[in-house]
């Protein structure tokens, strides 16, 4: 029977999306007889961390079985996790050695003042996102590259919603939208980790996983993303296809925002491109990222 402690509940989730991604002759085992799961079994995964099939049932059904980290690194090792991974699988784990608190005192989301005028004073594509990548601000780039979000409504502002509202993306054309969409579950996953009964999170992933199949598909991943940064391809009908690195710069608190930051290579055609469209400022009837605004 499944624990009532979230964290416990997250942990176990974790290890059986982490279990089903595995093959057996991917870690030396025959496939052996016809197979109801597509990934190992919880016994091969037991063997295969020198654990019973009992114990390590336990702990993916997430009862309260408080796994020594001995039996973490075990774990960790039998199912290749990477770093990232390792970490948040002992978050989770020692948060759920821990009586669930009776009451959370969550302080509302704000940014600096200092914050807001750095925004406006860096030339190149920004914005602030909350812990459950709500935007919180954004710069005149940001809003000359993905459009003015300040015609949506604050409950609507947020990035995972934008990024999986059919009703304003229409036909996804971007070439790496899903890779884009994991960077975002990853961030929102790892920010269930911290708090995994947060009302906010709740509204995001729940609403999402109601109205979207494929956020549902990806969201069962369980990927995790702590520190993100990568490539993002945008559509912009007035100068064409722009290519920009983003990185993300956490912000005072704990959890805190983060700033993300959109650049592209000095004196490259996206670095055109992007000074282009500075001058211009177009404005476009949504806020969109991966995906051309009004296309």
């Amino acid at each position: 029977m499944s624990s009532g402690h979230p964290y416990a509940r997250e942990l176990g989730d974790f290890l059986r999306a982490r279990r089903s991604r595995l093959r057996p002759h991917e870690v030396g085992l025959e496939p052996g007889g016809r197979r109801r799961v597509s990934g190992l079994r919880r016994e091969e995964l037991a063997l295969l961390a020198g654990l019973s099939t009992d114990y390590y049932q336990r702990i993916e059904q997430g009862r309260e079985v408080r796994p020594s980290d001995d039996v973490l690194e075990a774990v960790a090792g039998a199912l290749g996790l990477d770093e990232e991974e390792r970490r948040h699988l002992f978050a989770l784990a020692r948060a759920a050695r821990r009586p669930v608190p009776g009451r959370v005192d969550r302080v509302p989301e704000r940014v600096p003042e200092s914050t807001r005028r750095l925004l406006r004073v860096v030339d190149t594509p920004a914005v602030v996102l909350g812990r459950h990548l709500d935007l919180l601000d954004w710069n005149p780039m940001a809003e000359a590259l993905l459009g003015d979000p300040g015609d949506r409504s604050p409950d609507r502002l947020n990035m995972l919603l934008l990024l999986f509202d059919d009703a304003v993306t229409g036909e996804r054309s971007c070439p790496d939208w899903e890779r884009q969409a994991l960077d975002y579950i990853g961030m929102m996953r790892a920010a269930v980790a911290t708090d995994p009964t947060h009302p906010r999170a709740a509204a995001v992933v729940g609403g999402l996983s109601i109205r979207s199949a494929e956020f549902r598909r990806l969201w069962a991943r369980h990927d995790v993303r702590e520190s993100v940064s990568g490539t993002k391809t945008f559509r912009v009908p007035e100068v064409g296809d722009v290519v920009l690195d983003w990185d993300t710069y956490p912000l005072p608190g704990n959890p805190g925002p983060v700033m993300l930051v959109f650049t592209a290579e000095p004196g490259s055609a996206d670095a055109d491109r992007l000074e282009l469209l500075a001058s211009l400022r177009a404005t476009r009837p949504a806020f969109v990222e991966g995906r051309s605004a009004g296309s």
